[in-house]
């Protein structure tokens, strides 16, 4: 049963429902489970088999209510904290966020060729950064900006990492922890936790 949140992308159309007290979208697509995911804005959306009666998606979302509510509260709790933390112009965002990767890209000079990636700076609300190896793009939040100089370094190394190791397999996060041995600790402080 895969479980995704913080920001999983859901297109296409779909099925307004509701079950268990949780208004969702039901998508039918060709997936082997009933999928559940939880997007950045707290909308709910699963995922079935067109053969999949949409009463057992209605079950399955009902069964998992109290994990839905509970993510959306946290989802919310996040957007209000980020919400009340002054943030800085976006050139003064980028001019902090230059003066970090000036100070990680020699770590990754060879894997990019020696030419550092392209950074930009956009407000989000699910991600702190986003890497785009194909385009050598790196593109973080504003809101990072107001956050520890340790924190934001966490986030501009992690994405650097993806130019090696695309996604979050073991070998992302052993590349990680070998620059920053206590990248899990400023994880859960960037997490509020």
């Amino acid at each position: 049963m895969p479980l995704r949140g913080r920001g999983a992308s859901a297109g296409g159309t779909g099925q307004a429902r509701s079950a268990g007290g949780v208004a969702y979208t039901l998508e039918r697509k060709r997936v082997k489970n009933i999928n559940l995911r939880l997007r950045a804005d707290g909308s709910v959306w699963a995922s079935a088999a067109p053969r999949v009666p949409a009463a057992a998606v209605d079950a399955f979302v009902a069964g998992r209510a109290g994990w839905i509510q509970r993510q959306q509260a946290a989802l919310a709790a996040r957007a209000e904290a980020r919400g009340a933390e002054p943030l800085p112009a976006p050139d003064e965002a980028l001019a902090l966020f230059s003066a970090v990767s000036a100070r990680i890209f020699p770590l990754f000079a060879r894997q990019l060729c020696g030419q550092p990636p392209e950074l930009r700076v956009r407000a989000m609300t699910s991600r702190w950064g986003v890497c785009h190896p194909a385009r050598r793009r790196i593109t973080l939040a504003l809101q990072l900006a107001a956050k520890p100089p340790e924190l934001v370094e966490y986030v501009v190394l992690h994405e650097y990492c993806h130019f090696v190791h695309p996604n979050h397999g073991p070998a992302f996060w052993a590349l990680l922890e070998g620059y920053m041995p206590d990248a899990r600790a400023r994880r859960r402080a960037l997490r509020g936790g």
